[in-house]
């Protein structure tokens, strides 16, 4: 057993009082804004004369920003969000030019959650309370857990979702103890009907948290779809359909995090299958089941999870047959469609459960690739 030092962040509630909350707002917006402009410059540049704009370049436009007339209240909030929006930006960037994801968009008001970090010159932390740059008051925060024993915050992040919750995440460097070295290895297959199916045969039951609420939620969305734009009435009927799905994906956030540390803890490596969750969904029948499923944040969890406590995540190539091969013989069948759950093997004879036979083969392609590095996809950075 060894020890890793790890960032890592612990998100609480807060509740701001009604300057707090409308200094802000007034954060937000200017970080919304400068994100945006910043974009836009970066874009213009390009497509009009085939130079990229670097960061640095955009840190200056923003002093140049916060002197323009019309434009001075920029100089109002605290200059750490402004400077940290301008580092996401050219984040989005380079994971633009590595095709790590798409281009970036423009932040529209109410379609994104409202966020500002502050770097460690602009919050103060003592005595257990933490007081933003150009705020009277600490913070009234909810410690449902403290932090660990001698952490000492280097940036904070406070953000305001769609139902109108503010939550803080603390980011902390901690000294974590790697789990003892065990000899479980398992393959792992997601699927819609058991959320995922293990090599060893057990399945995970999928609790369908969408599906839970669905009636509570067309109700709502109906009553939403009755009241005028740009009404009282409308703005409360969206706050309910807001407040549903958010029940709705901390319900899912839990489970998921659940069922992910007892898989870190109980295997030693965890082999899975290099999904495509965006290109699934587009299928009209399974779109809402997959997307309830959470697969993406499943993975993700599974991978820094396994940083951590010193596991290895296997990420096996997605167009492996591992559901048409036989785990037995290694027999691969021409086809299979979805709704056959179970089939035997013409040359051994073996029946197989498709999901924990698809499971098996994951492992063990996963175990091939981890002995010779051949046939699958490195995981995601």
């Amino acid at each position: 057993m060894g020890l890793r030092v790890v960032k890592r962040a612990y998100r609480y509630r807060l509740y701001p009082t009604p300057d707090q909350a409308a200094q802000l707002a007034s954060t937000f917006g200017c970080v919304r804004y400068v994100y945006n402009r910043a974009l836009a410059e970066r874009h213009r540049a390009w497509f009009q004369e085939q130079r990229r704009v670097t960061h640095a370049e955009t840190d200056k436009m923003l002093t140049g920003w916060k002197r323009e007339s019309g434009t001075e209240w920029l100089a109002e909030p605290s200059k750490g969000p402004l400077q940290a929006t301008l580092r996401n930006l050219q984040t989005a960037y380079v994971n633009f030019w590595e095709k790590r994801s798409g281009y970036p968009k423009f932040k529209k008001k109410g379609k994104t959650v409202d966020a500002a970090t502050y770097f460690r010159n602009c919050f103060s932390y003592r005595n257990g309370q933490i007081t933003l740059a150009k705020q009277d008051q600490p913070l009234t925060i909810v410690w449902s857990r403290p932090l660990p024993n001698g952490a000492v915050p280097s940036q904070v992040t406070v953000s305001r979702n769609s139902r109108g919750q503010y939550h803080i995440s603390i980011l902390v460097e901690e000294t974590i103890a790697t789990l003892p070295t065990s000899p479980g290895r398992v393959g792992v297959d997601a699927g819609i009907t058991s959320l995922i199916t293990l090599s060893t045969g057990e399945k995970m039951s999928n609790p369908r948290h969408e599906k839970q609420d669905r009636a509570r939620l067309a109700r709502a969305q109906r009553e939403l779809a009755r009241k005028e734009k740009g009404s009282a009435n409308r703005a409360k009927a969206r706050l309910k359909v807001a407040q549903i799905h958010g029940r709705i994906a901390d319900r899912r956030r839990d489970h998921l995090h659940k069922l992910s540390t007892r898989i870190i803890r109980e295997n030693q490596t965890v082999v899975i299958e290099d999904l495509t969750v965006r290109n699934m969904a587009r299928n009209r029948s399974l779109a809402r089941a997959i997307s309830d499923a959470g697969w993406r944040d499943l993975r993700t969890m599974l991978e820094y999870k396994a940083g951590w406590y010193g596991r290895k995540v296997i990420a096996i190539d997605r167009w492996y047959p591992s559901s048409k091969t036989c785990s037995s013989c290694g027999t691969l069948v021409e086809s299979l469609p979805l709704n056959i759950r179970e089939w035997a093997c013409r040359s051994c004879g073996t029946v197989h459960d498709r999901d924990v036979n698809a499971a098996k083969n994951i492992l063990a392609a996963g175990l091939a690739v981890s002995a010779c590095g051949d046939g699958v996809r490195p995981p995601r950075s």
